[in-house]
């Protein structure tokens, strides 16, 4: 069974994608192969145009994946984790130390920074994940289920504003989520998975021209794709 079938995508830079689909459709398996975690059975991954290649480093720190519950070493403190990561990414020393604290004062984690992550409740885990990701600041930023990370509402409002100005700057921010109503409010385009096949890649200015309305258009669009599948 294929868990993707004949995907074909292009992302400019400075877009925010969000992948939708129903569980199994093969969201997250298209993350991981994004990100190198996976290698396809074919087909290819193109970065600017030229093939992305899984065992160049260089290539490989131009993306962070954050799975569902981010892999990290339990014993290890917040500040630990975090600089383990600046490390692998050789990330700028431009004022990284006021970079990091920003990020985890922001965030609402900088009393814990010295805690070993075992310690911490799942949002509390997730966002020094996150910290990590904004002081790293790749090229592309690859999230599964961000908005079912367990995140307090401050969490999720910082997530969001750091991932816009990052699009902003040229980044692409491509998450799965099951939210319709973030997905609307919080994406500049929709990808729809099911099955393993690519049922829609639009903008969702253009989908709420399509479906007349500018509230719960991706509802409605589900449920034209539903009706059409059977």
């Amino acid at each position: 069974m294929l868990a993707l079938r004949n995907v074909s995508l292009t992302i400019e830079p400075g877009t925010i994608m969000a992948v939708l689909g129903p569980n199994g459709a093969g969201k997250t398996t298209l993350l991981r192969c994004l990100a190198g975690v996976m290698i396809p059975g074919w087909g290819s991954i193109e970065f600017d145009g030229k093939p992305f290649r899984r065992d160049a480093l260089e290539e490989r720190r131009r993306v962070l994946f954050l799975p569902d519950i981010p892999l990290s070493f339990p014993n290890m403190t917040v500040i630990q984790h975090v600089a383990m990561l600046l490390r692998l990414y050789q990330a700028s020393p431009d004022h990284l130390g006021d970079r990091v604290a920003e990020h985890l004062e922001a965030l609402d984690i900088l009393t814990v920074a010295g805690a070993p992550l075992y310690t911490l409740s799942r949002g509390q885990s997730y966002k020094s994940a996150l910290a990590a990701l904004f002081s790293v600041d790749p090229e592309l930023w690859l999230l599964d289920e961000p908005f079912a990370s367990g995140m307090d509402p401050n969490g999720m409002a910082i997530f969001k504003q750091r991932a816009r100005a990052a699009a902003a700057a040229g980044r692409i921010i491509l998450y799965s989520t099951q939210i319709l109503e973030i997905a609307e409010s919080f994406c500049d385009r929709v990808c729809v998975i099911d099955r393993g096949v690519v049922r829609l890649d639009e903008s969702v200015a253009a989908l709420r021209e399509r479906v007349g309305t500018t509230t719960g258009v991706l509802e409605e669009t589900f449920r034209r794709l539903r009706e059409n599948r059977q």
